[in-house]
């Protein structure tokens, strides 16, 4: 008969494996560990949270513009040329500063006739401009569209409402940013047995952004439209996220 030498079962650490059962997973702010081996050196939480701050704009953004037709393009052009310079001085004449307006964009398209079995008929031509209006004073916003409109624009194609300097917000969605941050912290300290002793990392996401515009509308006819238009600028959500990485000890 003959001996069979048998190799004894390898023996893990049993730090190792409590780390290995401690791992969450990905779907989960996670509580990891980090080494250059298998005898880990640190317990970390990897933890994300955001903070959110409510405040009323103080400026505002329309895009506004004039369409007009004509049988020759020179027509076309000239004829919203002309609108567009009464446009204008509606603007200026409500307080709303040159450098606050903007061309932002100019088009001219041919209009033709389909007709089945017969080749395209041009009709006439199109001409477009459009002008981008910051409004620093929300008090004239209303008036400087009934302005714009009684001067003959006939498009408005969204107003935006933005704040002048984001910068206050910001600050103050941080902190609560940072607060909700450490709560989860302490909530998954007392969850796991462990304690967060020390920040390791602190990064930051989102911040201000302006209220995007609403779906493009058409001007009423001066005749329909009321004495004065309500616009109501509601308030701003801004938002940090920040994401951190904690030491952890039991």
């Amino acid at each position: 008969m003959t001996n069979t030498a048998r190799r004894p079962l390898a023996n893990f650490a049993l730090p190792a494996l409590i780390g290995g059962a401690l791992l969450m997973g990905a779907a989960a702010p996670a509580l990891a560990q980090t080494g250059s081996d298998s005898a880990f050196k640190a317990t970390t939480f990897s933890l994300s949270a955001y903070g959110e701050t409510h405040v009323a704009p103080d400026m505002a953004t329309i895009n506004l513009g004039v369409q007009t037709e004509a049988l020759t393009a020179a027509d076309a052009l000239k004829a919203n040329g002309a609108r567009m310079n009464q446009v204008m001085a509606a603007l200026k004449k409500a307080g709303i500063a040159e450098r606050d307006i903007q061309t932002s964009n100019l088009n001219l398209n041919a209009q033709y006739v389909y007709e089945q079995n017969k080749p395209p008929r041009l009709t006439g031509y199109q001409a477009s401009n459009q002008v981008t209006v910051t409004v620093r004073d929300l008090t004239k916003l209303g008036a400087s569209v009934d302005a714009t409109v009684n001067a003959g624009a006939n498009t408005i194609n969204g107003v935006s409402f933005g704040l002048a300097n984001p910068q206050a917000a910001e600050d103050a969605a941080r902190l609560e940013a940072v607060k909700a941050l450490q709560a989860k912290a302490e909530l998954y300290g007392r969850a796991t047995g462990y304690k967060a002793v020390r920040l390791v990392n602190l990064s930051e996401g989102g911040g201000y952004a302006p209220a995007p515009p609403p779906m493009p509308m058409y001007a009423m006819a001066k005749r329909e439209m009321a004495d004065a238009t309500s616009i109501a600028a509601g308030e701003l959500k801004v938002r940090i996220d920040v994401n951190a990485v904690y030491e952890a000890a039991k």
